[in-house]
């Protein structure tokens, strides 16, 4: 009998448009002689299951199920793929866990730790882990200008701590730029963090574990048409991604080595993909780290995973099949 998964998309912030087509893609890629799979799309309160493409039904959340022509499916398995809240964050996944339902995503502790950037920063530079300096705001704190030049410098990235796709990021060059780039970014979050500026390659390292083996992907050189890595490069094609990165063995060795580190000192769980910025030459700075990579037809993990020479079907039944 095919396990029924929801392949769960959609959430509550900016991000909600890139996660569905995240969703079709695993809904194309993921094998249907295993499985049965459905979008679940949330937004808010609202969960509906996609029956077809012009259909939807509910999603009865005390059990974790839709019922359709009479017809009641009670799912075994999430595959989650929103990026940004609540599926980033750690909150979906509570939900999973009191219902005793498995998923694809890291637990709720590393996924609330890493949506969290600047929280992410510390633990990370307490591991020994290069970051970038950083100082976090809230709503409500005085904005000194002088202080945030004298702390981290110019330029500098304004940004909100929680979410991603660069929503509410700006690279702030001057003085006078600080105070509409930190309006920006608390549009976006009630928490926003200023981050020094690092010149650099810029660079990003997919990695999964499961109980048989670890697969390190290939590592991708992240080249901007734009001023950084924004919204346009990201989704728009501003931006020119190779893989392999065009760096040494021994620094494309480190980085993997480093990601696998994160990994297993955070407790993830599912495909993850570290961000970092290589400075004088062979320094690893890490950026970020993305517990619920895209996964639209542009997006790095597919690119890797073909790179590696994998298949994305064969790669989504492994994570799958490992939580069973």
């Amino acid at each position: 009998m095919k396990r029924k998964i929801a392949i769960v998309a959609g959430g509550d912030s900016s991000e909600n448009p890139v996660s569905l087509r995240s969703a079709a893609t695993i809904l194309e890629y993921m094998d249907k002689d295993k499985y049965e799979p459905y979008i679940l799309e949330i937004e808010g309160k609202n969960w509906q299951v996609h029956v077809s493409e012009s259909i939807s039904a509910p999603v009865d959340r005390n059990d974790f199920s839709f019922t359709w022509q009479g017809k009641k499916t009670v799912f075994d398995y999430a595959y989650i793929i929103i990026h940004g809240t609540p599926g980033e964050n750690g909150v979906f996944e509570g939900y999973l866990r009191l219902m005793r339902i498995p998923f694809s995503t890291c637990d709720v502790l590393p996924s609330a730790l890493t949506f969290n950037k600047f929280v992410l920063n510390k633990t990370m530079k307490s591991c020994k882990v290069n970051v970038a300096d950083s100082r976090r705001l809230r709503k409500g704190d005085k904005v000194d200008p002088d202080k945030i030049i004298s702390k981290v410098g110019l330029p500098c990235f304004i940004k909100p701590t929680d979410g991603g796709s660069s929503f509410g990021t700006t690279k702030v060059k001057t003085r006078e730029q600080i105070i509409p780039a930190v309006e920006e970014a608390f549009k976006e979050n009630s928490e926003i963090m200023i981050e020094s500026f690092m010149q650099g390659i810029e660079v990003t390292n997919g990695y999964y574990k499961t109980r048989k083996h670890e697969v390190k992907l290939p590592v991708t050189e992240v080249v901007p048409k734009t001023d950084f890595f924004d919204y346009d490069a990201k989704y728009n094609g501003k931006v020119e991604e190779i893989t392999p990165a065009r760096i040494p063995d021994e620094l494309r060795d480190r980085i993997q080595d480093l990601t696998a580190k994160i990994y297993d000192l955070l407790g993830c769980h599912g495909i993850i993909r570290n961000d970092y910025i290589i400075t004088d030459g062979d320094k690893i700075n890490l950026l970020e780290v993305n517990t619920t990579p895209g996964m639209t037809a542009t997006s790095f993990i597919p690119q890797q995973i073909r790179a590696a020479g994998l298949n994305l079907t064969d790669v989504l039944t492994e994570i799958i099949e490992d939580s069973f």
